[in-house]
């Protein structure tokens, strides 16, 4: 490769990609179809991640009693991350989300790193979220009829009870693509209405807790220290 070619290539590598009048306007050819609550609701059910129903049983072993503060830290940063995309949003108004912003600050070779890391963290987290839907509704079905769904359909080869395949959690995920490809209103209103559930529960489930407060309960606060608040923040 000439030397020309190498300038050539980094040149192509780091370009950036200007946001000028005509990109914000036609914000890539999208029509722009969300109401400013939708894009709200997205920025809350983003934050107040529907994980919050799955890692309790994770968190408060590595915490105790401390996994309040642990909460605590883990808002903190989800606030400050909403803030940092809602000033970017503002700063760079064209879809495309980080790998945009990426785009048009730091090069297209950055935002392609960005946009990968994205599609893995979207993949790790949708699969640990299907998953522990799926144990919930096998408990739900179980309450509810007596029944459940076997375990080698509702389990994978590497659990703990190994199964063939979950089939809950690809359910789940084949109709969330399902509504996703019917189109971004369509999604958004299902968003908004799970939003407000999930905030109904929460709120529901500390009325409830409170009714039942002991401060004995906050005894050995702290059994891991630091390094068990932060690993169950981070969790």
């Amino acid at each position: 490769m000439t030397t020309t070619q190498q300038h050539s290539l980094r040149a192509q590598l780091w370009r950036r990609k200007p946001v000028t009048a005509a990109t914000r306007e036609s914000s890539e050819g999208l029509r722009r179809s969300l109401s400013t609550f939708s894009l709200m609701m997205f920025g809350v059910g983003s934050t107040v991640g529907t994980g919050v129903f799955f890692v309790m049983h994770e968190a408060v072993p590595d915490a105790g009693p401390a996994v309040v503060v642990a909460f605590v830290l883990a808002g903190v940063a989800a606030g400050l991350s909403a803030l940092s995309y809602a000033e970017m949003a503002s700063a760079v108004p064209v879809s495309g989300s980080t790998y945009s912003y990426a785009y048009a600050t730091l090069g297209e070779v950055v935002a392609m790193g960005v946009a990968a890391c994205l599609v893995l963290e979207y993949a790790v987290s949708t699969a640990a979220v299907s998953v522990g839907w799926s144990g919930y509704l096998n408990q739900l079905l179980d309450n509810l009829f007596g029944f459940t769904v076997p375990a080698w359909l509702s389990a994978g080869p590497l659990d703990d009870d190994p199964g063939i395949v979950n089939l809950p959690a690809l359910v789940l995920v084949a109709l969330c693509a399902l509504l996703l490809v019917r189109g971004a209103s369509e999604s958004a209103r299902v968003n908004t209405v799970m939003v407000v559930i999930k905030l109904a529960v929460l709120g529901l489930f500390v009325a409830v807790a409170f009714t039942a407060f002991d401060a004995d309960h906050f005894a050995d606060f702290s059994p891991h220290g630091a390094a068990g608040v932060t690993m169950a923040a981070g969790t």
